[in-house]
């Protein structure tokens, strides 16, 4: 009878170990780095990233991910019943509501400037259900990550045409981009957009019908009536 044999997770070299680790979601990653130093060398290892999805804003200030140059593809869907409150018009929030909001808005923006540092090689980029990503961030994300094929936008309430005029001047390796229900974004920006990008895969469903944003004009003064006579 053989005498049965067993290896500590350890004792497995780098490669197998980083394809282990590739198995794992992040909280699993994070939780096997903390048993000692060498596993927690090879969750800082960027190979161990190209790839990330988060479900909810609240996973964006975890510590179980790493960003990096390795990273290709970056996802955040957040659908919850929070996206109803972050998707209404600004002028209708109520004060607790607008608080709420700018907190997101601030992690998101947070986050999306540190992947614009971290991140240049990104290839795709996929933003579902994120009323609190702006213009600016996204400017910023074509400028820094010029390998970016692949950008798609889903009801982002706070998207305009701004970012359309965007993709246009920055987004030289963009070769798909779509907007579905950004409802800020008009069907003369996109017209814009194809006469100047051709080529581009552009798709905006539902976002040119949608009604933008907009606050609610006061009436105009008409001229005072005479007060009646005594």
């Amino acid at each position: 009878v053989w005498p049965l044999l067993t290896m500590h997770i350890t004792q497995l070299n780098r490669e197998c170990l980083l394809h282990l680790f590739s198995f794992l979601d992040k909280d699993s990653r994070k939780n096997l780095a903390r048993t000692c130093s060498q596993l927690h060398d090879v969750f800082e290892d960027p190979a161990l990233w190209p790839l990330l999805h988060f479900r909810s804003l609240a996973e964006l200030k975890k510590d179980n991910f790493l960003l990096g140059p390795a990273l290709r593809s970056l996802s955040i869907c957040w659908h919850s019943s929070r996206v109803q409150v972050c998707s209404i018009e600004d002028w209708l929030k109520s004060a607790f509501q607008r608080s709420i909001c700018s907190r997101h808005e601030s992690l998101v923006n947070d986050f999306l400037l540190q992947v614009c540092d971290r991140c240049p090689n990104l290839a795709s980029v996929t933003l579902s259900g994120c009323g609190h990503v702006t213009d600016d961030c996204l400017a910023r994300l074509l400028r820094c990550c010029p390998r970016l094929r692949a950008l798609r936008l889903e009801n982002c309430a706070r998207v305009t045409n701004r970012t359309l005029t965007a993709v246009a001047a920055h987004g030289r390796a963009l070769q798909t981009l779509h907007v579905d229900f950004c409802r800020n974004v008009s069907a003369a920006g996109l017209l814009r957009l194809r006469a100047a990008c051709p080529r581009l895969a552009l798709r905006a469903e539902h976002s040119a019908a949608m009604l933008p944003d907009q606050a609610p004009r006061a009436p105009a003064a008409g001229p005072r009536k005479p007060p009646p006579p005594r």
